[in-house]
């Protein structure tokens, strides 16, 4: 067996390595828009926040739905395919980004987008640019979200066939650090890129790189049977599992599965839509609106050296607190006793009381910026530790061969919590800036107010998704079919 070892080839963390690649491009593409919007694309577009509202809340439905059926696509193509399809449909989508000032100019008339830019604002001129503008957007970020959708299967369908069960976790926490790699990347080179070519080349630049992956995901992936760079000894090591999972297989397809429509009928169904529909919107209004917040609040626009710094301070906080979402139910379970399930719900609670902490950030913002940045990164961190832990409570509840459409349908309902709160975001900054002084919430006025008013939900959110699960399914109770 030593000898065998020292014989073995490694290609399967060379692979592994390529799907980290691949999901950092992943995040990097996704926060584009978001870093280079308020600061480079609003005011040549003319748009409000409103707009920019429409644009994520439909961005998240999007990939909510395309979440749907990503995993079916993948199995069906094959991982090869089915990962080159998804990259390169999402890379395509983000360089396309990049074409809509152009074809606004000729859509609307105008000619050129220097045309387009001196347009003055709150003219007709003006809402035919923002509103061609906005459709133009929606159809790249519908592109972007439909192959985004296809990263996660895509990878998890690799580690399972070029990892024995022993290493799938480990695998899938090295491809999945490529999130926080991008997320904490992404303030540090989109602004730049955007401040020193054009925000057309922040979206060109980093949406190529898909691109570039494209080519080694070419000669690099293949079943592990047919890679010339897998030799006997790590075929065999792969393939260590293989009765094992043979009978689990078999087991599976001899369990009677819940139709889809039946899924609705129980309790613990309910409680997962519940739990997704109130928190999966507070990451992502998170996401989309941090860079504006900073620049609308604290004039520290995502490429000045400050607003680098906040949002890479806020994802910095949010990489390093939420690694012990997994690892705290694991403690109560196996030092304290609990059931697994109760388990759960014990560190969902912990974590819902997070991001209580994003009330104290308008008025801490006073004081300093640095403040906002610390606590909206301890909320995210408490999101992504839930996250980590509601996600494990629908294998607690129902068999495997239903883990999946409760799965989706919880992603599904997170999509539409996420599309409200970002419509709901963007219409409620466009009023609040406009009615300035009128417009008051908990000691401020106008735009500040709406930012409090967000943060309030947000902080509250987890709480009540957590009570309404908690009143759903007050005891754990399995799902039998």
């Amino acid at each position: 067996m030593s000898t065998q070892k020292k014989l073995m080839t490694n290609w399967r963390w060379w692979l592994c390595s390529l799907l980290f690649v691949a999901t950092t491009v992943n995040y990097l593409d996704r926060q584009v828009l978001s870093l280079t919007y308020k600061e480079f694309i609003a005011p040549e577009f003319h748009w409000t926040d409103a707009d920019y509202g429409t644009i994520t809340s439909l961005f998240s439905i999007f990939y909510a739905i395309a979440c749907l059926f990503a995993g079916k696509f993948v199995d069906w193509m094959g991982t090869k395919k089915g990962y080159l399809i998804a990259i390169g449909v999402w890379s395509a989508g983000a360089v396309m980004h990049a074409g809509c000032g152009w074809a606004t100019a000729h859509l609307t008339g105008l000619g050129s987008v220097t045309a387009m830019r001196a347009v003055e604002a709150g003219t007709n001129a003006a809402l035919a640019v923002s509103t061609t503008s906005v459709y133009l957007f929606l159809l790249c970020r519908g592109i972007l979200a439909l192959g985004e959708s296809g990263n996660f299967p895509a990878a998890i369908k690799t580690t399972a066939e070029y990892f024995p069960k022993k290493d799938r976790a480990f695998a899938t926490s090295i491809f999945n650090a490529g999130a926080s790699v991008g997320a904490l990347a992404a303030p540090l080179c989109i602004p730049p890129l955007a401040k020193a070519f054009g925000w057309e080349w922040a979206f060109i630049i980093i949406g190529a790189l898909g691109f570039v992956w494209m080519f080694f995901w070419q000669f690099m992936y293949d079943k592990p049977e047919a890679s010339k760079y897998v030799n006997e000894a790590e075929l065999e090591y792969i393939h260590q599992d293989d009765v094992e999972e043979a009978a689990a297989k078999a087991a599976l397809a001899a369990e009677k599965s819940i139709p889809f429509l039946q899924c609705f009928k129980y309790r613990q169904t309910w409680s997962f839509i519940a739990g997704k529909f109130f928190t999966d919107g507070v990451w992502w209004f998170f996401l989309f609106w941090a860079p504006a917040y900073f620049q609308d609040q604290f004039h520290a626009p995502a490429s000045s050296p400050l607003g680098q710094g906040l949002i890479f301070t806020l994802y910095a906080i949010v990489t390093v607190i939420s690694i012990f979402g997994g690892y705290l139910p694991r403690v109560f379970v196996d030092k304290k006793g609990m059931h697994p399930y109760n388990g759960r719900m014990l560190a969902m609670l912990i974590f819902a009381f997070f991001p209580l902490v994003a009330l104290l950030a308008q008025p801490l913002g006073a004081y300093s910026p640095w403040w906002p940045a610390i606590l909206i990164g301890i909320a995210g961190a408490g999101h992504q530790a839930w996250s980590a832990n509601i996600f494990s409570t629908v294998g607690d509840m129902f068999p495997k061969s239903t883990v999946a459409s409760i799965t989706g349908i919880g992603a599904m309902a997170g999509g539409i919590g996420s599309m409200i709160i970002q419509k709901v975001a963007g219409n409620l900054f466009t009023y609040a800036e406009k009615a300035g002084a009128a417009f008051r919430f908990l000691g401020f006025e106008g735009k500040p107010a709406g930012y409090m008013i967000m943060f309030s939900f947000c902080a509250v959110a987890y709480l009540v998704g957590w009570s309404i699960m908690k009143l759903l399914v007050p005891r754990y109770k399995a799902v039998v079919a």
